[in-house]
C-alpha cells in the first residue's frame, strides 16, 4: 500500500494480475465521459501492450501508445 505523498518505486503493468515492469504507456480517454483535456494513462509490459491497446480500440476510445520513457507528443486523437 502507498501512503499519502509517497512515490511509486516501480511502474507495473496495468493489466489485472500482472506485476511485470511496464515499458509502454497508453494515453486514452472515453469521449462520452471525458473532455478532450482529460486523459487517462495505463502502463503496460511487453506481453500486455497489444491486449490493452485492443481493449481500448474495440471501444473506439481515442488512444496513443508510446514507450514509457517518452513523454507523450500529443493526447489521444
Amino acid at each position: 500500500m502507498i501512503g499519502l505523498g509517497a512515490e511509486l518505486d516501480t511502474r507495473n503493468c496495468s493489466r489485472a494480475g500482472c506485476r511485470e515492469s511496464a515499458g509502454w504507456r497508453l494515453d486514452w480517454r472515453n469521449p462520452r465521459l471525458h473532455t478532450e483535456n482529460r486523459v487517462k494513462t495505463w502502463l503496460a509490459c511487453d506481453l500486455h501492450v497489444d491486449y490493452l491497446r485492443d481493449f481500448l480500440a474495440a471501444r473506439d476510445f481515442p488512444l496513443a501508445v508510446s514507450p514509457l520513457s517518452a513523454e507523450p507528443e500529443a493526447g489521444p486523437e
